[in-house]
């Protein structure tokens, strides 16, 4: 990206300004003088290592107390698997909505659905999108598609090494599904992808991974099929890692876009016309006007599918129920598209084909987070089908609010009000429905 001269002066000198060539040049160059004392480092919590780490951090008993407070110097142990260098926790604003009613092939009901976060006024739009969908009856939401990868990469001498190595990789591939499944009781192998460039080979490796997220599980998988690789290939690569960046893992990509990363889902629902102007004080019309015009928008600024606002309502919901929030990146990808049917009437859906979601593992045992998913009654094994589908619905939810909400012209508003208090205590707000 480019920017015009006169733009860039003006911004240079503004960061220079009473600034000597000397002083800046003093100031950009490496500092060889003692390093502050070093983090004692590891993944044992108990009440030493806490204590040794909060010594070196010299910090207020008030600021130790907000974060290494009772009840998680109570529970701290429960903390082992899930981090380094502990010294606490971290504490953000947990709402909750619903009920959000949903119609899946696996989630089907009311759910009240938890979400942490600290902006203003999210809570309040997607409670009243819930609303919206819970009035008519619900959305449908359906499971398309499931499978996490990872992307070992492989360098050789020549492309011809390289070519000789792909062949013997795909008369291999069923050893590769035994070594994949030997590694995991729940994870499958779905399949194999290559991937040549130059004397490059990538193998996206493709499996399902049962009720977890899946992504440490796929790794494993992935180095025991690298291992056997290096010991068994008639063309050794000269060199090679277990994952080349070719996965889509925790970023958006056209790949992932347009196949699969976790668990694929799409959510629809119609939204009567009375409802709309009752409820979002806008007509479908005038949405489906924002939506095309949304959507040019995203192809304009190279945006990866057309939405307003996943990112949103996905990251509040990992957060609250200990998913990967870096997951966010590829989970809040995706397509929402409005219409107006012959009846006059809302058709609303929305298409997420990267939601790395689990039940079970990493984060989803934690005492919060596993309290979040008991709220939602999606916690354990057999439920993350569901939970995917739930998060389906619940973009789905803050699409027809958020999009109400700038053809009504109360998106500025509402976030002046909420986030700024400009509320008498008590009072509704169109926020809320």
């Amino acid at each position: 990206m480019t920017k015009g001269y006169r733009h860039v002066n003006d911004y240079l000198e503004g960061l220079l300004s009473g600034r000597t060539r000397e002083e800046l040049r003093e100031r950009l160059s490496p500092s060889h003088g003692p390093a502050a004392p070093k983090i004692p480092s590891g993944s044992t919590i108990d009440a030493e290592s806490v204590d040794g780490r909060w010594a070196v951090l010299n910090a207020p008993a008030e600021v130790r107390g907000a974060i290494a407070d009772p009840v998680t110097v109570k529970f701290m142990e429960r903390f082992q698997r899930n981090i380094e260098n502990f010294i606490g926790t971290a504490k953000v604003p947990l709402g909750v909505i619903g009920p959000l009613r949903v119609n899946g092939l696996f989630a089907k009901g009311d759910y009240y659905v938890p979400l942490a976060t600290t902006e203003a006024a999210l809570v309040a739009s997607y409670n009243r999108g819930a609303g919206l969908i819970t009035a008519v009856g619900g959305c449908t939401a359906m499971i398309l598609s499931e499978g996490v990868s990872r992307a070992p990469g492989f360098a050789f001498r020549t492309a011809a090494d390289a070519g000789e190595f792909v062949i013997w990789a795909l008369s291999s591939v069923d050893t590769f599904r035994e070594l994949a499944e030997s590694t995991t009781s729940y994870g499958k192998f779905v399949d194999v992808r290559v991937t040549f460039e130059g004397n490059h080979v990538y193998l996206n490796i493709e499996m399902t991974t049962g009720d977890a997220s899946g992504q440490n599980m796929v790794t494993f998988a992935a180095n025991a099929i690298c291992e056997y690789i290096q010991q068994n290939s008639p063309v050794r690569p000269e060199y090679s890692f277990v994952e080349a960046n070719l996965s889509g893992d925790k970023k958006a990509s056209f790949q992932s876009f347009s196949t699969v990363r976790g668990k694929k889902v799409t959510a629809e629902v119609v939204i009567p016309d009375e409802l709309v102007q009752s409820v979002l004080h806008t007509t479908p019309e005038r949405m489906v006007d924002l939506w095309r015009m949304s959507a040019l928008g995203g192809v304009l600024s190279g945006c990866i599918g057309v939405q307003g606002h996943y990112a949103n309502g996905l990251a509040a919901l990992f957060i609250a129920t200990g998913q990967d929030a870096a997951s966010v990146a590829e989970a809040a990808v995706g397509v929402t598209r409005l219409e107006r049917i012959e009846s006059g009437d809302l058709y609303a859906t929305v298409t997420l084909p990267n939601l790395i979601v689990g039940t079970v593992g990493g984060g989803t045992s934690l005492p919060t987070q596993r309290a979040c998913l008991e709220i939602m009654g999606l916690a354990g094994p057999g439920n993350a089908r569901a939970f995917a589908e739930v998060c389906a619905a619940l973009s789905l939810a803050g699409e027809l609010s958020i999009i109400g909400a700038l053809c009504a012209g109360q998106f500025a508003g509402a976030h002046e009000r909420l986030a700024r208090g400009k509320t008498q205590h008590g009072h509704k707000t169109d926020a809320d429905g």
